[in-house]
């Protein structure tokens, strides 16, 4: 059990009356308790917490008028995350599989898993099904590519990725992702607050359905897997994007953090070589 401190604060100059959907406070569920959470709007205009979708992800939803605009979050959430020793968890047949995780087995937006297929059986066929191919999976991207903020944009998917071989987070996530899928392995996005971060940001994960639950992997190996408050879920990054407007607004200036309050877990950053069950 670990209690994390996670904020964010983000600065728009807004020219013409704007909704926004900020996807920036994490979700709760049996892994994660929220102890206390503040919003903070300036100027003070209303605004919603939604629930959007079966997976918890929550919304905080508002209009602007023009002018700058500050939206400020904190919060204090409780980790209690189930460690297990996941090497010899294997993979489900596809008549095994619940029904709920079929999804996830599907091509979307930024996981070109279609195009894959005869990539990912040359390269991770012969392995054993199981946790230990998707490490292997973790293991060479976090090896194939290189972290080059600004190389990729909202237009690159993973085959761009897996071709130029450069990319951030949420492009390690979205090949691994889609390398997962390819091979029958349901994988989803995940974006989340991390202790130990840097520059610290909003980080993208990935988990896959193995045995009978989810498990969280980092192919970037910038932050550990058991310090991550997650935000949202879904099928890739256009699933949890943490700002979506209509209107228009320009993003001046963000800030984001996450600190541990407690020593109660060992916060070793492992990346690809560890898992935490979520679900």
């Amino acid at each position: 059990m670990s209690l994390i401190e996670v904020k964010s604060e983000l600065i728009y100059n807004v020219t013409a009356p704007t909704s926004f959907l900020f996807n920036i406070a994490p979700v709760q569920n049996e892994y994660q308790f929220i102890r206390q959470e503040v919003i903070t709007l300036n100027p003070a205009f209303p605004y919603a917490f939604k629930e959007i979708g079966t997976l918890g992800n929550r919304i905080i939803r508002f209009s602007g008028n023009p002018g700058q605009l500050q939206v400020s979050y904190q919060a204090t959430v409780e980790l209690s995350q189930d460690r297990d020793n996941p090497p010899q968890i294997e993979e489900n047949n596809y008549s095994d599989l619940p029904d709920e995780v079929l999804p996830y087995l599907n091509p979307s937006r930024y996981c070109e898993s279609d195009k894959l297929g005869r990539f990912a059986m040359q390269e991770f066929g012969q392995l054993a099904p199981g946790f230990l191919r998707v490490r292997a999976i973790c293991n060479w991207v976090h090896q194939s590519l290189e972290y080059v903020p600004g190389t990729t944009d909202a237009r690159t998917g993973a085959c761009d990725v897996l071709l130029q071989k450069t990319g951030v987070c949420r492009d390690y996530a979205h090949l691994a992702i889609a390398l997962c899928r390819a091979l029958c392995i349901p994988a989803r996005y995940v974006s989340g607050y991390s202790v130990g971060l840097e520059p610290p940001d909003f980080h993208g994960f990935f988990e896959a359905f193995l045995g009978s639950r989810w498990y969280l992997f980092d192919a970037t190996r910038m932050a550990p897997t058991n310090g991550m408050v997650r935000i949202g879920t879904g099928r890739d990054a256009a699933d949890t994007s943490f700002a979506t407007l209509i209107g228009a607004a320009t993003l001046e200036q963000m800030m984001v953090s996450a600190q541990e309050l407690t020593d109660d877990i060992s916060l070793q950053s492992n990346g690809a070589d560890e898992a935490i069950s979520t679900v």
